[in-house]
């Protein structure tokens, strides 16, 4: 093994002309940064094939040329500064970990679909509209931490201000940057979303205070913003605002009961159909979907769709709308060959091609119980039973009310009857629902009730 030690002190890495240069751990090797060492990498590359320990050090980033973090080991970091000049960004190719904080002097750092994982003593520090943290291409900053009645708590300083009375247990926040357009009465969001996952997530009256930069509006007013919330499974739907400042660059709502996914966008567009409602029903061999609008406007036809994980869609079939109307329209659509656990959902479109998604419901019209669950209610240990042809793998979930996935497990079936055990003691009193993977297909979803 090679060993490279850093002593204390300065240490600059420096490429002429702009031409990129490269620091390599290279496989088997580590590189030792003893004391407080800083480590200045300007026009160059940091490429991790080998074993990265930063000490108490600090890791710079400068140089008028774009620097990519990369290599087939995930980076470890105690300080790291991001200081380029703009256009010359900070770019991972692999997910990093932050010990103490990242500090942005100047430009960017990309996030290109990977994670910044802050664990629990991590920190962002000096987030500016010119320097930040982007990432149009997906990937999120993650903290994890213990609230317990937090009063303005905002954890690695993540801008997601939160006050409660409640204890929330372990809490995870992941702060994404891609604009959220999944609405059509919203639009676009800013370029920043948080998903806020306490242990405890029921009556917790909350207060949340979203934080945003102006270099992250996304062309939306800054005066108009208002809290967005998405349920599992369905739309974003506007929650309004309590408070806000233009000048500290926030929006609040307070008197939230449960906390999931929340960004920042305008106000909603007038839907030009509003559905009152929409239901399924086993009926013999088939599925019979009913729906209902208020009101239409310039309405073109309704697609029926189903999905056997909610996640990828096909068109069962079209219903001609009404067009215009403002009297209660009702419609119908029977679903002859069901899978048995399938989920729903109405899309309508307008007629200038816009459309517009019902709630997502879920059924089991068909579906024979594949795996069995006990003691339900339950308090330490879920059990679960079924029967196997041969050894294979099974995936194990399960999913809080909001259809989060708080629990994934795997195991290996022996051919016969299995007895797997999943242990939920960790988890808040509620209704949760246990689901498995089998043969790349998921199984009926079974509700358990957690005391």
């Amino acid at each position: 093994m090679k060993i490279f030690l850093l002593a204390t002190g300065l240490l600059f890495l420096l490429s002429a002309n702009n031409v990129l240069a490269q620091l390599t751990i290279t496989n088997g090797a580590q590189f030792v940064m003893a004391g407080n060492l800083q480590l200045t990498l300007s026009n160059t590359d940091l490429i991790n094939n080998g074993n990265l320990l930063p000490g108490a050090g600090t890791i710079s980033f400068t140089g008028g040329s774009p620097s990519f973090i990369r290599g087939n080991q995930g980076s470890i970091f105690y300080d790291l500064q991001i200081n380029k000049p703009t256009g010359a960004n900070v770019v991972l190719q692999h997910s990093i970990n932050i010990g103490r904080q990242i500090n942005f002097t100047s430009g960017l750092l990309d996030l290109n679909g990977f994670d910044v994982n802050l664990g629990s003593a991590g920190s962002l520090n000096g987030e500016q509209a010119s320097s930040h943290i982007i990432g149009a291409k997906g990937g999120a900053v993650i903290v994890n931490t213990m609230l317990n009645a937090p009063s303005s708590a905002n954890p690695g300083n993540l801008g997601a201000v939160i006050t409660s009375a409640q204890n929330l247990g372990n809490t995870v926040i992941r702060r994404g940057h891609q604009s959220q357009t999944t609405s059509s009465a919203m639009g676009n969001s800013v370029l920043r979303y948080y998903d806020i996952q306490p242990a405890n997530n029921a009556a917790l009256n909350a207060t949340v205070r979203i934080h945003y930069l102006d270099g992250e509006l996304n062309g939306l007013d800054k005066n108009l913003l208002l809290v967005w919330e998405k349920q599992a499974a369905g739309n974003w739907t506007s929650m309004g605002e309590d408070s806000h400042d233009t000048a500290a660059d926030y929006v609040e709502k307070n008197a939230i009961p449960s906390l999931g996914l929340f960004t920042l966008s305008g106000a909603p567009s007038p839907l030009p159909v509003n559905f009152i409602l929409f239901d399924a029903h086993c009926n013999g061999n088939s599925v019979l979907l009913n729906w209902e609008t208020a009101q239409e406007e310039n309405s073109h036809y309704f697609s029926v769709e189903r999905s056997t994980d909610g996640l990828q869609w096909i068109a069962l079939g079209n219903v001609a709308a009404a067009g215009n109307a403002v009297v209660e329209t009702t419609y119908s659509f029977a679903d002859n060959s069901p899978a048995g656990n399938d989920y729903y959902r109405i899309a309508e479109y307008d007629l200038d091609g816009k459309v517009q998604f019902t709630k997502v419901l879920r059924t089991a019209c068909s579906a024979q119980e594949a795996f069995k669950i006990w003691p339900n209610p339950v308090d330490d240990l879920l059990y679960i039973s079924m029967t196997a042809d041969a050894g294979e793998e099974v995936i194990i979930q399960l999913f809080d009310g909001k259809g989060m996935l708080i629990r994934l497990q795997r195991a290996v079936l022996l051919p016969g009857n299995n007895l797997l055990s999943v242990d939920v003691k960790g988890i808040a009193t509620g209704i949760y629902y246990a689901t498995v993977i089998h043969n790349n297909k998921q199984l009926q979803m079974q509700k358990v009730i957690k005391k």
